[in-house]
């Protein structure tokens, strides 16, 4: 069996701010709303992963804690963190903390969204046993 990530669900507090940081922040493309009250959105990141935005019934402050159990962030491969991180910051993303040493190779970089869900840059070297399969 083969398979392919298509979208990750995000419930949001307020799907229409969030899915506005996508698309301005990441370049991220609405490819599906539902016009309902309230919205549900499919927006396209750069490199064909979607994600799904929707209302939230309820929430924890500690959404942006990485050690909370269960799905913690979404990591973005990049060819340069640096390109990357000055691409980014240049559209208001703030990165609090710095550069560090990345599982498998590589390096990490940490952000977060418009609601605190965590997100991070990750460059991984050539040789890095941590490659997609085909």
């Amino acid at each position: 069996m083969k398979y392919q990530v298509e979208h990750l669900g995000v419930a949001a507090r307020d799907p229409v701010t969030l899915k506005d940081w996508y698309v301005s922040r990441l370049d991220g493309r609405v490819v599906y709303q539902n016009n309902e009250v309230p919205p549900a959105f499919l927006v396209e990141l750069p490199g064909g992963l979607m994600i799904e935005l929707y209302a939230a019934e309820k929430g924890i402050a500690e959404t942006s804690n990485n050690r909370l159990a269960g799905w913690r962030h979404l990591a973005l491969r990049v060819d340069s963190l640096e390109s990357a991180r000055n691409a980014l910051a240049a559209r208001g993303v703030v990165f609090g903390e710095p550069v560090r040493p990345a599982g498998g190779g590589g390096r990490v970089l940490f952000f977060a969204d418009a609601e605190g869900n965590l997100l991070h840059l990750v460059e991984r070297p050539a040789d890095s046993p941590i490659r997609p399969s085909r």
